[in-house]
């Protein structure tokens, strides 16, 4: 009772370059992976930034484009990260003609679930983070399709609306045509000058027409959560007492609590929030080692 055993397949996407998309795939899935959850981010969006961020390099034939042409298997492009718990599949490069070289293909709108399907069903890991491309395309499109969920991050400004307009009518068409258990998992706003009038108003207007759907932590504007990826670490990582960090780790744990995997959904829920991140861990130093064998080793 209470308790929900599945893997859950979550995209981040919004259609709208620079709005702290893969910022939040990367510091979401770190922060998660530290509370002992199993964490696979997924990779979609050919400028490969999630998979530097995590500290990873851009290979040739490792990503999910093999897997979807069927020249790989997806045990095989599961790669691990220098943090136990998280597991990445990579971008490449060739993911950027996916859009013309999948569009004739039947099964273009179940593709990326068909492949997630091995994984998803192993129950190895409570998540499945994709990060989409910045585009309504048909990789977009079909990783809504292969998911429970998609999450937004939004910056609070002008015309953020309209966006939002744009791509929650996606999730409603995907949602009557081929996935009807797709939900809106909620909005993030990110990248927040707390100060600013206009950020107060649009952030106000959006909780007004989405209610609970917006995740009540907000991401600041922060210097270290801009650095972060130039490092190849997630900033709850490298600075953990930073304000970035510390805003991305309770987003974390509201996220949890609003989709639990094999934890008690009650106990995510009215447990309290983690506390800040103890004195004698040093900023530069991971908080997460690899000290156990790692979820990507499981599939074979």
């Amino acid at each position: 009772m209470g308790t929900e055993k599945r893997t859950k397949t979550i995209a981040v996407a919004n259609q709208k370059g620079g709005v702290g998309k893969t910022t939040t795939v990367v510091n979401l899935a770190a922060a998660l992976s530290a509370r002992k959850r199993a964490v696979l981010v997924v990779d979609l969006d050919p400028q490969a930034h999630a998979t530097l961020g995590l500290g990873l390099e851009k290979q040739p034939g490792v990503s999910l484009y093999p897997v979807l042409l069927g020249e790989k298997q997806i045990a095989d492009v599961i790669q691990p990260t220098k943090w136990n718990n998280l597991n990445v599949i990579p971008s490449e490069v060739d993911l950027a003609g996916a859009e013309l070289e999948f569009g004739s293909r039947e099964d273009r709108l179940e593709m990326i679930r068909n492949a997630l399907a091995p994984v998803k069903e192993s129950g190895v890991f409570d998540y499945i983070i994709l990060d989409c491309p910045p585009s309504l395309g048909i990789v977009m499109t079909s990783s809504l399709v292969a998911s429970d969920g998609v999450l937004i991050p939004i910056q609070a400004e002008f015309l953020a609306m309209d966006g939002l307009a744009l791509i929650t009518g996606s999730i409603d068409r995907i949602r009557q045509s081929v996935n009807p258990g797709l939900d809106l998992n909620g909005i993030v706003f990110t990248m927040v000058n707390g100060q600013a009038r206009l950020t107060q108003d649009v952030m106000n207007e959006v909780r007004a027409h989405f209610g609970d759907k917006v995740y009540e932590t907000a991401i600041p504007r922060n210097v270290r959560v801009s650095e972060a990826p130039s490092m190849g670490t997630p900033v709850v990582f490298l600075d953990p007492r930073s304000k970035g960090a510390e805003s991305y780790k309770a987003f974390a744990w509201e996220f949890m609590a609003k989709n639990p995997t094999r934890f008690d959904a009650a106990a995510a829920a009215s447990a309290p929030a983690p506390a800040p991140a103890a004195p004698e861990t040093p900023a530069a130093v991971p908080e997460a080692t690899p000290v156990t064998e790692n979820p990507a080793q499981q599939n074979g």
